[in-house]
């Protein structure tokens, strides 16, 4: 479980502030900076406007389409003003994801998925879950209450279905933080063991190497496409369901 341990970088585990809060600068933090600065190199490329778009451009359009047309399919005409915080957090989360399956071990770099720490999909789905709150008591004040209690209810069960709902309501978060953290803990780790099968297997010999290594190989590289897929998968379910949320706030559903 090494490739998920937070470790101080340039000698900052003594720094501190004041109670001993520890704000050491992390492997974690330091990806995260990366991941931030290549989207924004990425986004600042494509912002061209260029007469006629170059693929760099195209790109960075298609994206921006792919948003705008799931939160107006989701939200409605009012889900445009959501589109460049959906926008960010589906690239940030895709650009992580993908970053942690580079290959750069082979020339001594060791990328850091920090998507597979609960803390940092924890803060980006309390994020959203804010953005929430602050849209739904902002937009209808304290009617916001009646999203629990869902239109068609029988009086009979007034006392009990808001209860189920508020119980479904909080626990988004934490499903929406579970579903990412886990999706991409689980690939890594399957890939660390497979490929301690073809390491071990090479090293007991030839016919160990053959019999285990090569298909565990083999396997490796399909769960490597697979983690792509997943990677992209991910990032589009987070955003999906954040805007699936903003619309409950807007529209009281």
């Amino acid at each position: 479980m090494k490739q998920f341990q937070i470790e101080p970088l340039f000698g900052s585990e003594t720094w501190e502030l004041a109670g001993g809060f520890n704000i050491a600068f992390t492997n974690s933090a330091l990806w995260m900076m990366i991941t931030t600065i290549l989207l924004w190199v990425f986004v600042a490329g494509g912002m061209k406007r260029e007469l006629v778009p170059g693929r760099w451009q195209m790109a960075v359009e298609s994206f921006t389409g792919f948003i705008d047309d799931m939160m107006e399919a989701n939200v409605g005409k009012e889900g445009r003003k959501y589109v460049p915080y959906i926008f960010s957090l589906f690239m940030f989360i895709l650009f992580a994801n993908l970053l942690g399956l580079m290959p750069i071990g082979v020339v001594g770099l060791h990328p850091f998925t920090f998507t597979s720490h609960f803390t940092i999909t924890g803060v980006l789905a309390i994020i959203s879950f804010s953005i929430v709150l602050i849209v739904g008591f902002w937009k209808h004040g304290l009617r916001f209450f009646t999203l629990f209690v869902p239109h068609g209810t029988p009086v009979w069960l007034i006392w009990l279905i808001p209860v189920i709902e508020l119980i479904s309501f909080l626990v988004r978060p934490f499903s929406l933080a579970l579903r990412l953290f886990v999706a991409m803990m689980a690939g890594h780790v399957l890939l660390k063991v497979l490929s301690s099968f073809v390491i071990g297997s090479l090293n007991a010999g030839p016919a160990y190497g053959g019999l285990i290594g090569i298909p565990s190989f083999a396997l490796m590289v399909a769960i490597s496409a697979l983690e792509i897929l997943v990677a992209g998968i991910q990032a589009y379910v987070f955003a999906l369901l954040t805007a699936l949320y903003i619309n409950d706030a807007e529209h009281l559903h």
